[in-house]
């Protein structure tokens, strides 16, 4: 019988015996077989050079698919794995995965891997790389499995091996002198990675553990072309730049101390400027939109966490208890269960529906110490939480305005590209497929409607309930996550939520999640990163410096200071006795939006110079012009 591979546009392509996915990727294009790094036949994915024995759907991915970059990265981490074993073979290897951007292998070492060391293993891939060394599967038994990783004094893959369950497959790939405890897939051989570079090294715990050895992670980016990895490295210049932690350091907005505890920011007066800000539109916004503010406390009873689920399936996240007259408490990880606690206050009627709760509410979560990152992942909290319970025909609705609500707020924070997912129902969910069905569609339907595209991703919502993610993408092609639009078919079971209907009898209202910004934390620093620190006019901490040449000015600048915060302008006076370019200089690096140069003639006139950060000299005018020309901006 001949066997038939379905390609992904449909087409069919037949044949008389058993062939390689490699084979047909090479009848469709020699181009796209020289740049396949593996295949997915019949939705698994395996090595390329994998023969097809029947009727078969047949992928083949390379470096510009997702599969394709994962493979490729995991494969360079068993590369720069050998290469560390070639040089110190008494070192032993743990794990190396494939992350966002390249790969890592987690090495136990005594001693930390410096710049020259990194350098030395860089030489060495590349040695290895030119020699084209095959990556070669072998499946083996768990007893085999472990004599092999035994004899070469490897325990660590020896405590992996063990965890595995009796009767599953078992695998591993060699590339030359070296083999790894590993499911694949894995490219060809060695010479597709053409271009490599380490970039940093750190310490990591094994298995993220605090109770475990320390391990000496190094971590590393990899392409099929010189020219991708210089991009790559311009890319990485720009992002540095944009580094919210250099920017909070430079900037004055942010700190943090070991002393308080890792992962608790503590803000300074121009970042809690901002944040009042930002905090201060979203209470306006949200008013305006039909919402309820609520506050809540921290903590809450170990009852409240159990009836929520929490400490069942999140403890570890939680803070340690606290006893309080022999009750146990918890810092709160989240503020759903107190809002939910506030409708069951009183009975509710449809005619109340919906409900709109919504709170900055901060929560406190233990994140490992290896994974906090700035702003970015933290200990200690806001949430811009919001909960909508509603009938099920008011959900399309609720959904629709919730997409708008949130692209206008995005948008006031000059973000301008977005990109939009709508998860489905994994394989473990609650609630009936009715519940699923009616939200999934719900989301689907408002999206299209608002003519927005979307992608979809299968399986990817939560085990309560489908969603939206909406990013935003900034000008360096980074993605970052800010809205969230998720259903619950879990929490209103658990607190008993009901409204009574228009047939006088109860029912379960539905329950929408709803974030917006994400995290108070997580969006300035996306804010930050986006606009590179030159945030919206409206947004910044100090509006205009107000300059003055020299001390005979200093008057007139305290009265062109009080006009300008009569409109409702924050200035400050650079009052320093410093030449006039250094001032300039210090508020360009500041990042101050405008200037106002004051010498002698401006001051006898009653008149100023502006100037625009990143533009320079706008000119001498009146005072009023140059409100004007900051207000239209505004």
């Amino acid at each position: 019988m001949p066997i038939v591979i379905t390609l992904p546009d449909g087409s069919k392509k037949e044949y008389p015996a058993a062939i390689s996915a490699y084979d047909v990727a090479h009848e469709i294009s020699p181009r796209l077989a020289s740049a396949a790094v593996a295949a997915e036949i019949n939705s698994k994915l395996v090595d390329i050079n994998t023969m097809i024995t029947e009727d078969s759907d047949l992928v083949i991915h390379t470096f510009k698919t997702d599969a394709g970059r994962e493979i490729y990265w995991h494969s360079s981490a068993h590369l720069m794995a050998q290469a560390v074993k070639q040089l110190w073979p008494e070192v032993q290897v743990t794990i190396g995965p494939a992350i966002e951007q390249g790969f890592y292998y987690d090495f136990d070492r005594e001693e930390a891997f410096s710049d020259e060391d990194l350098l030395k293993i860089e030489e060495r891939m590349k040695e290895l790389s030119a020699q084209k060394l095959p990556y070669s599967r072998q499946e083996l038994s768990k007893e085999e499995a472990i004599k092999i990783f035994g004899d070469m004094g490897e325990h660590y893959k020896i405590v992996i091996i063990e965890e595995i369950p009796d009767g599953d497959p078992i695998s591993t790939y060699t590339q030359g002198d070296f083999i790894d405890l590993c499911r694949g897939p894995h490219i060809p051989h060695t010479g597709v990675i053409k271009a490599v570079k380490l970039l940093r090294s750190s310490g990591a715990y094994w298995r993220g553990d605090e109770r475990n050895k320390m391990l000496k992670r190094i971590y590393g980016i990899s392409f099929p072309s010189n020219k991708e990895m210089r991009q790559y490295m311009e890319f990485l210049e720009e992002a540095a730049k944009r580094d919210h932690r250099k920017l909070g350091r430079d900037l004055e907005l942010f700190s943090f101390d070991d002393e308080v505890g890792p992962g608790l920011v503590l803000w300074h007066p121009k970042g809690a400027m901002i944040r009042h800000l930002i905090e201060s539109y979203w209470t306006d916004m949200h008013l305006q939109n039909g919402y309820e503010l609520v506050y809540t406390p921290h903590v809450g009873r170990s009852k409240l966490w159990e009836t929520s689920g929490h400490l069942g399936f999140y403890e570890e996240n939680m803070y340690a208890k606290m006893d309080v007259e022999g009750q146990d408490y918890y810092l709160k990880p989240m503020n759903c269960p107190f809002h939910l606690s506030i409708y069951n206050a009183k009975h509710h009627s449809y005619r109340e529906l919906p409900v709109r709760m919504a709170e900055l509410g901060t929560v406190y979560r233990y994140e490992r110490s290896g994974v906090l990152h700035g702003l970015m992942r933290v200990r200690g909290f806001t949430q811009d939480d919001a909960h909508i319970i509603c009938t099920p025909d008011q959900v399309s609705d609720e959904v629709e305005k919730l997409i708008v609500f949130a692209l206008d707020m995005l948008k006031h924070f000059g973000f301008e590209e977005f990109l939009i997912y709508l998860s489905t129902k994994p394989e473990a969910a609650v609630g009936s497929d009715e519940e699923w069905d009616m939200a999934t569609q719900s989301l689907r339907a408002s999206l299209n409607k608002l003519g927005l595209e979307f992608d979809m991703d299968e399986g990817g919502g939560a085990f309560y309930g489908p969603k939206i993610d909406i990013k935003i993408k900034d000008a360096i092609g980074r993605a970052w996550q800010c809205t969230t639009i998720q259903f619950d078919f879990n929490e209103p079971e658990r607190f008993n939520m009901e409204y009574i209907g228009a047939d006088n009898q109860a029912h379960r209202p539905i329950m929408i999640h709803r974030a917006i910004l994400g995290s108070v934390e997580r969006f300035f620093a996306t804010l930050l990163e986006y606009h590179g620190g030159n945030l919206p006019l409206w947004l910044m901490p100090t509006q205009m410096m107000i300059l003055p040449i020299t001390d005979a000015q200093i008057e007139y600048a305290k009265e062109i200071q009080e006009r300008l915060r009569k409109e409702g302008l924050r200035c400050e006076i650079d009052a320093r006795n410093e030449k006039i370019g250094y001032k300039i200089r210090e508020a360009e690096l500041q990042k101050i939006p405008f200037m106002s140069i004051i010498g002698k003639k401006e001051a006898e006139e009653g008149r100023i110079t502006l100037r625009r950060h990143g533009e320079g000299d706008l000119g001498v005018m009146d005072f009023d012009e140059a409100i004007q020309r900051i207000k239209e901006e505004l």
